[in-house]
């Protein structure tokens, strides 16, 4: 039996802010960010199986990391909870805003991004690589084996 990777891409728009940052991403500001979702395993051999051929079916795949990911984040203002006392939190605009325990730079959110898809996966199933693209020129990436 041989282990096959599949990758599913995902698009989303998410603004933030880095609060103590020297630079301009201090302000709160916004990126079309990418992502890509790797899996490992070995397809379903089950001729009776309606996946068979299948590591994972895409559309699984794709349920799993929408309702972890895509559904909180996009079109939200991410803040490390340290900033909420730095804005009018009551606004209208700070509505879709996630509060976070870290800095939200892609390097962090790849990382709960990871830990948030793991245990969703079925057991035969393993996250392998996760790349966040934060700019065109800019990403961030996870393998599993580098944390393992």
């Amino acid at each position: 039996m041989q282990v096959i990777r599949i990758t599913k891409e995902f698009k989303f728009e998410m603004a933030h802010a880095l609060k103590g940052y020297d630079g301009l991403c201090r302000n709160i500001h916004g990126h079309s960010y990418e992502l890509l979702v790797t899996i490992s395993g070995i397809p379903v051999s089950d001729t009776d199986s309606t996946k068979l051929g299948m590591v994972m079916d895409f559309g699984d795949l794709k349920k799993i990391v929408r309702r972890s990911i895509i559904d909180e984040f996009d079109h939200a203002l991410v803040l490390n909870r340290e900033s909420a006392e730095d804005f009018n939190m009551d606004a209208e605009m700070f509505g879709r805003t996630i509060l976070v325990d870290y800095q939200p730079t892609s390097e962090n959110m790849i990382i709960d991004f990871a830990e948030r898809i793991k245990p969703l996966l079925p057991e035969n199933i393993k996250l392998h690589h996760m790349l966040l693209r934060e700019t065109v020129t800019s990403y961030a990436e996870w393998f599993a084996s580098d944390n393992e």
